[in-house]
């Protein structure tokens, strides 16, 4: 395809005060005469991870059907509507996330610190924590190299660092799972507030006194730069205009919902934990305005490599708006009791479920000649398998998204017992073009991802 249009820089920013609106590739950003494979409209990969704790009921999990043909089990049922673009893998281990001799008890500690790192935390309870640099950190060390963030972090009820919140193992390790280098775990931000501010903050103005005179002049980020998008406006074709103006109305969206969390900090609450000031009191709505500012910032190419932590291990987080008003740490030792396991199976449904709302967000949004959702290789799952055992053989994965053509979704692939999770993440790193020869306890590459 040869494009004929005059085209925008690709970088386009609209600044206000303490604001910096960055754009969607618009069909106006492509140079003219040019091929599509040549501009900046050609597929881009991005990296992403969602991670859920406590593992999952595995025979409602696994599907009994291997290659195209799998069944969605009923933690999976949610994601049925994307078979097309959805890889389960089984067989894969998370031999760093096991008790070692001599190890502490703390296993949630341990299962998390060695995630994304492929490498045996160190069981500590202070401030010299160690395990290694993580898989999204590697990613983006190459791809953020092109971006204005390198990398994205977030993550919902996060305890500080500080201090210890498993036996043996300080709370950093549970508290994120991307790590810089062995010694640097970075933190994850919960707050949509602070996300929204860092993906559409002024970099040159990002001062508390700076944003107040903003908002007193103007309530939204967007009456900022009111008369810089009209006059953009004036210049696009109707595609654009069209695109533009959904794209405005997403922000615009996430913004009013930041105002109403924020307006409820005060309103009187229920007797559970308290969320943090300007989060909103509704466990689904939180995970949702993060996963939409995850989508802006992929849709704007501020940054290639988000982590995303939906809760951490240990969590007491509860679902009565499920019927499930357990705290979720208690519920995962279930002792093979029925009646918890008919809960941790609703309970997987409701997180694969707020997963599809991801999904379905990234295939509605336009991304070059397909979807975010055609681009995008996202991670989801769990350090662990059996939750009542710690267990971290077989783990509950799922690859979703094309990988800007480099992934072949739409099947359910079993591996060898055994196989090192590791091997997944050498893998997706190659098809990054961020190709390193050994990661973790990594023994070679996975066949059967691609074509490619």
């Amino acid at each position: 395809m040869i494009i004929t249009k005059k085209a925008l820089p690709r970088r386009t920013i609209l600044r206000g005060l303490g604001t910096a609106v960055a754009l969607p590739l618009l069909d106006g950003m492509v140079p003219a005469l040019t091929a599509l494979s040549r501009t900046e409209a050609r597929p881009k990969p991005r990296l992403g991870v969602v991670y859920v704790p406590h593992g999952a009921v595995m025979n409602n999990w696994t599907p009994t059907v291997e290659g195209a043909g799998f069944e969605f089990t009923p933690i999976l049922q949610p994601l049925s509507g994307f078979r097309d673009r959805l890889t389960v893998l089984s067989g894969l281990d998370h031999k760093p996330g096991a008790q070692m001799p001599g190890d502490p008890a703390g296993g949630h500690g341990r299962i998390t610190g060695a995630f994304l790192t492929g490498v045996h935390a160190k069981p500590t309870e202070g401030a010299d924590f160690e395990a290694g640099r993580s898989m999204d950190q590697i990613a983006a060390a190459t791809l953020g190299q092109q971006t204005q963030l390198g990398s994205l972090e977030v993550g919902i009820g996060l305890p500080e660092f500080g201090g210890a919140c498993d036996a043996g193992f300080s709370c950093a390790y549970i508290s994120t799972l991307s790590w810089s280098t062995p010694t640097t775990p970075l933190p994850m931000e919960s707050s949509p507030r602070a996300v929204f501010e860092r993906l559409f903050g002024d970099g040159t103005s990002t001062a508390p006194a700076v944003r107040q005179e903003r908002m007193a002049k103007d309530r939204s980020i967007l009456d900022a730069v009111t008369a810089k998008l009209s006059r953009l406006q004036d210049g696009l074709g109707a595609a654009d205009r069209a695109k533009l103006t959904d794209y405005l109305t997403a922000v615009r969206d996430i913004e009013r919902r930041i105002e109403r969390a924020e307006a409820e900090v005060d309103r009187e609450l229920p007797l559970v934990d308290r969320p943090a000031a300007g989060t909103p009191t509704s466990f689904e709505e939180h995970v949702k305005v993060l996963f939409d500012l995850q989508v802006l910032a992929y849709q704007t190419d501020l940054t290639r490599v988000i982590s995303f932590l939906m809760t951490p291990e240990l969590t007491a987080q509860t679902y009565p708006q499920i019927g499930v008003p357990d705290p979720h740490h208690a519920l995962s030792h279930h002792e093979n009791n029925p009646e918890s396991l008919a809960k941790l199976i609703k309970l997987g449904g409701y997180h694969t479920g707020l997963f599809a709302y991801y999904l379905d967000k990234l295939r509605a949004t336009p991304d070059g000649e397909g979807s975010l959702l055609d681009q995008v290789m996202v991670l989801y799952g769990s350090g662990m398998s059996n939750s009542n055992l710690h267990n971290i053989q077989d783990l509950p994965i799922l690859l979703a998204g094309g990988g800007a053509g480099q992934l072949r979704p739409g099947r359910h692939i079993r591996y060898a017992d055994g196989t090192p999770l590791t091997n997944l993440y050498l893998s997706l790193l190659d098809k990054l073009d961020v190709p390193i020869e050994r990661f973790g306890d990594s023994t070679g590459r996975l066949p059967q991802l691609s074509d490619i």
